[in-house]
């Protein structure tokens, strides 16, 4: 389930585009976490990423099997499944600076 209904899913990673992240969220139902993380999420994704993100959130309470493809052991976790390589992070996203950072997304330059 995409947080953008907009935004369509990717055939496969191998399709997508280079210069597009592709982010998901695993939460358990709709926790005060799990929405938080989502709230946070997208707010980091259109003020840093614009028009270059896709999210799927995935609810592991619908979808427990879920968990296993990307060693899920906490939630919210959030995986930077491309650009390559791998990223995780656990917790609500509410820090902008450990989220980017840990997602490895330079600011975008300003134009003057």
């Amino acid at each position: 389930m995409s947080l953008d209904p907009q935004v369509p899913e990717p055939a496969s990673d191998a399709d997508a585009d280079p210069g597009t992240y592709h982010l998901r969220l695993y939460v358990a139902g709709q926790t005060t976490k799990s929405l938080a993380a989502a709230a946070n999420l997208k707010r980091v994704c259109e003020n840093h990423l614009a028009g270059r993100y896709e999210i799927e959130v995935i609810d592991l309470l619908e979808n427990p099997r879920l968990a296993a493809g990307d060693q899920i052991l906490a939630i919210p976790t959030l995986v930077r499944r491309l650009p390559a390589p791998l990223k995780r992070i656990i917790g609500d996203l509410s820090n902008t600076e450990k989220v980017l950072v840990g997602l490895d997304i330079r600011p975008q330059a300003k134009s003057t």
